[in-house]
């Protein structure tokens, strides 16, 4: 029997396997905890690249990338992702205590680590997508869950529902640890897509940058 390398079936397992390697690569590269944001970034742009019918080589395009977002994808990162994690201790801090006042301080911080995790996740894609200097993206990751509210709760809930999934139901950890990641990622970028095309090139709203060369 002969197998036709090009088929859909086989094109199909081989992408499978890829977004296999590229999970698992993703999740060990973060290890150092510090290249989380560079990372993330690498993954958001070898993911849109997938979205938007560039398609490429996953996994060797995810290695170039996370050299080429080392500094701005962990900029991001201490930048958003350090008071969005104060945030989150401050919340669990307030809501241990009793009363009102405690408990309006605990759903504030919680209101504003969502906003800036939302923030984070744009600012990790906009240094994926765009050419743009990391103030810039920082800037227009900080503006974006305002103009985009209804994609920007989509952002939100996947990551977090994915985790949530994990916390109740401990043996969904595997699929995570294989696939979930990059797949979740692959969904976002859809999602990340329609907000770029939407706001490129928009002053009124936000700063336009060019797009990313790739190479």
């Amino acid at each position: 029997m002969r197998v036709d390398p090009d088929g859909r079936n086989v094109q199909g397992m081989t992408t499978f396997v890829l977004f296999v390697v590229l999970n698992v690569t993703y999740l060990l590269t973060c290890l150092p905890v510090v290249t989380i944001g560079a990372a993330t970034s690498a993954l958001f742009e070898v993911t849109l690249r997938y979205a938007d019918d560039e398609r490429g080589d996953l996994v060797r395009g995810y290695l170039r990338a996370l050299r080429t977002n080392l500094w701005r994808g962990t900029g991001v990162l201490l930048a958003l992702g350090l008071p969005t994690a104060m945030l989150l201790f401050s919340a669990v801090f307030w809501f241990t205590l009793d009363g009102l006042l405690t408990a309006v301080a605990g759903a504030l911080s919680v209101l504003v680590a969502t906003y800036l995790f939302a923030a984070m996740l744009y600012g990790f894609a906009l240094v994926a997508w765009f050419d743009a200097s990391w103030r810039r993206c920082l800037r227009n990751a900080l503006t974006l869950p305002m103009v985009e509210p209804a994609r920007t709760l989509g952002l939100v809930l996947l990551p977090v529902g994915g985790a949530c999934l994990v916390y109740v139901a401990p043996i969904t950890g595997f699929v995570a640890a294989t696939i979930g990641v990059s797949f979740g990622a692959y969904l976002l970028a859809l999602l990340l897509h329609g907000v770029f095309r939407r706001r490129q090139g928009d002053p009124s709203e936000l700063e336009p940058v060019s797009p990313h060369s790739g190479e």
